[in-house]
């Protein structure tokens, strides 16, 4: 991310701000605790509907354990390579595409299902969210309830996950991109 020439450096700091503490995983109530700060005037600092003043910086400084020049600096740039190692569970593989930020909670990962992983379990998860599926290669058997469907290479499915549902392989190895919310990464990727 580059120095934008035109961005001012009270629009920069309230950008640096949401930055660094959303890369900690920090919530506004937890900055503004840390900071001495009360919630509301972090809101609006953030938000732009107050302007910063200096005796904030080493509150705000101390609250995300940065300096004052981390946060008055632009953010350096990223490196936008995904390096997360791949994992095996229950038959499969996965590895993860997305990096664990801001993505509104989804997360994609591609992942290798074993030709063995073809039985579903006696009874199916349901939870919270949506699974988005779009398989590469093989034949996945996705069961959604009552119902059994056959998805071929290239095809995408998306589906609520309030519904029972299972996926495995049909008749050999399965590649697939999943795309998931926190409830079905849970479920699905870390049983």
């Amino acid at each position: 991310m580059s120095e934008n020439p035109e961005e001012s450096v009270d629009a920069r700091v309230r950008r640096r701000l949401r930055e660094l503490r959303t890369e900690r995983g920090l919530t506004l109530q937890q900055v503004a605790e840390r900071a001495s700060i009360d919630l509301s005037t972090l809101s609006r600092l953030e938000s732009g509907k107050r302007r910063l003043a200096l005796d904030h910086i080493p509150a705000l400084c101390a609250a995300l354990g940065v300096s004052a020049d981390e946060l008055l600096a632009s953010a350096p740039p990223q490196d936008p390579r995904i390096r997360g190692r791949p994992w095996k569970c229950d038959g499969m593989t996965m590895w993860p595409l997305t990096h664990r930020g801001p993505a509104a909670g989804l997360h994609a990962y591609k992942i290798h299902i074993s030709a063995r992983q073809r039985r579903p379990p006696d009874k199916l998860p349901v939870h919270e969210g949506h699974d988005w599926l779009y398989v590469l290669d093989g034949r996945l058997r996705l069961l959604l309830g009552d119902e059994s469907f056959v998805i071929e290479p290239g095809e995408a499915v998306e589906f609520t996950t309030w519904t029972p549902h299972w996926f495995g392989a049909v008749d050999g190895p399965v590649e697939l991109i999943m795309i998931a919310g926190p409830q079905g990464e849970r479920l699905h990727l870390h049983p």
